[in-house]
């Protein structure tokens, strides 16, 4: 592993432990074991490695979503990129809550445009069969929100120091939008 991966490698590791509230050059460069300047002239400053972690979050996010086996059938591909999408953040929850905060400041980050495309694509398809309930673009923004709600539920479950939230709440949540955009027909039940 060259220098930068293994300093960036270092600040994943910072941010999962730590969240961005807490994320530390010294914490950085004592587990990638490199110093200082090293550190600052392959990222520029504190805030230049935070956001090439985060980047490289949000692209690690983008690859699982790829590479995962996504049905051929539109309805259960919707279903599986949601699943994918939350499993991540419940997974790593301040890494996730890192990398809405930087787009809540308004960072633009291709791997969650590329994100966000995968989702749109996954609706057009469904519409494209005719089983959308709702226009694609509210269907968009209401499976987009409610994998977003589902995630921050993991995130606050950490930082009250509570239990994660249960599979069913989560569950719940997925399938009440699922409902609320697709035609539900006589096998609706069999999803």
């Amino acid at each position: 592993m060259n220098t930068y991966d293994k300093i960036l490698a270092a600040a994943l590791k910072v941010l999962e432990e730590e969240g961005g509230a807490h994320f530390s050059t010294r914490a950085v460069t004592k587990i990638a074991q490199v110093t200082a300047p090293t550190l600052y002239h392959h990222f520029g400053n504190a805030d230049g490695l935070l956001s090439a972690a985060i980047v490289e979050a949000f692209q690690q996010l983008f690859k699982s979503k790829i590479t995962a086996v996504e049905s051929t059938i539109p309805e259960m591909a919707l279903r599986q990129g949601w699943d994918d999408y939350v499993r991540f953040a419940a997974a790593r929850p301040r890494i996730y809550a890192a990398m809405m905060g930087r787009l809540l400041e308004g960072a633009h980050i291709e791997a969650a445009d590329q994100s966000y495309q995968a989702l749109v694509k996954n609706i057009q398809r469904t519409a494209a069969e005719g089983k959308l309930a709702v226009p694609a673009q509210a269907a968009a923004d209401l499976v987009w929100a409610s994998a977003n709600t589902a995630s921050w539920l993991y995130v606050t479950a950490q930082t009250r120091k509570g239990p994660p939230p249960e599979t069913g709440v989560i569950d719940l949540i997925r399938d009440s939008i699922m409902q609320i955009i697709l035609i539900q027909g006589p096998d609706a039940d069999s999803r």
